[in-house]
């Protein structure tokens, strides 16, 4: 478990962070975004020690980072965005001198590698050199180091960056597989795999919290509808002439999809964010074109924050 309680960073007049509090509990993945230079990478190594606070509280497991950074420390495995690893170290001699790091009892030493091998499926590149290791495999171990001594809290800084597609879908399943255990916070560039992985996302700008709930939650509260797809059978220039005779409507815009012989889709969109489902089915009904389909278009997690945002760049 991590609280964070009214967290500051203040560089000069600047605040990098700026009165951060928030919660992860025990088996929760919380996803962890931002605009570039949000206070995301100065939170994290707040969290994880490597960086003091100007003023507020860390507490891992109920340990304070700050009061007892010893104790506090062993509950957390940290995944930086570039893995602390040596190119020049077999994989196994790597995370051998790991367990040393993190003072594993010597009699523990040989298990607890033979463990995170196994888990991270690296067993059979334990004798090779690290910097002949793909990319993938590199992360792999990586995230091995961050596993040593199982620890409760893992933190992992874009886990996913420069994967292949089967090295991402494999990722993201090991990273569910241990938020069953361990408190997780991920930080990741692909709001996709933020939706599908985590339990619940913080979002923060300018060292501040703007939100932190479900992807569901935060698409529904914030995102709302950004229009609705309509499938008919009709005239096309009928249906757009009935279509701009409805009030607070913004755009129609014919979509190029098949959708099946003598069909088309369209969006519609409404100027005011009102619905305008059940305008559309009477205004069909009423001109007598055949509806097939007519569903809301949701904006994703990806359009919320932009929104929150007013970023189009990376997180």
């Amino acid at each position: 478990m991590i609280t964070v309680e009214h967290l500051v960073k203040q560089y000069g007049d600047f605040r990098a962070v700026d009165d951060l509090s928030f919660t992860v509990e025990k088996g929760e993945i919380l996803g962890f975004l931002g605009p570039n230079g949000a206070g995301k990478s100065t939170t994290m190594n707040m969290i994880t020690g490597y960086n003091s606070a100007t003023e507020g509280d860390v507490t891992i497991n109920g340990f304070n980072i700050y009061d007892e950074p010893e104790k506090a420390k062993r509950c957390i495995g940290y995944l930086p965005e570039i893995p602390p690893v040596y190119p020049d170290m077999r994989v196994k001699e790597y995370l051998r001198f790991c367990t040393e790091l993190k003072e594993i009892p010597r009699k523990d030493r040989e298990a607890e590698v033979k463990r995170v091998m196994d888990l991270l499926h690296v067993t059979h590149m334990q004798n090779k050199m690290i910097k002949h290791l793909s990319k993938g495999y590199r992360q792999r171990v990586g995230l091995a180091q961050a596993l040593i001594g199982d620890p409760e809290v893992l933190i992992l800084d874009e886990p996913t960056v420069g994967l292949d597609p089967m090295q991402i879908t494999w990722m993201r399943e090991m990273i569910r597989s241990l938020g069953k255990e361990h408190t997780v916070i991920l930080s990741s560039h692909i709001l996709f795999e933020v939706n599908a992985v985590c339990d619940r996302v913080l979002i923060i700008n300018h060292g501040k919290k703007l939100v932190i709930d479900t992807p569901e939650n935060i698409i529904r509260n914030l995102g709302g509808t950004s229009g609705v797809r309509v499938v008919v059978r009709a005239d096309e220039e009928d249906f757009l002439a009935a279509v701009r005779s409805v009030p607070n409507l913004s755009r129609c815009e014919k979509l190029t999809e098949d959708v099946g012989e003598g069909l088309t889709a369209y969006a519609v969109y409404s100027a005011d964010g009102s619905e305008i489902r059940d305008r559309l089915f009477a205004l069909c009904a009423a001109r007598g074109f055949i509806l097939y389909e007519l569903n809301a278009i949701q904006k994703t997690l990806e359009d919320v924050f932009i929104a929150m945002t007013g970023k189009g760049d990376t997180v």
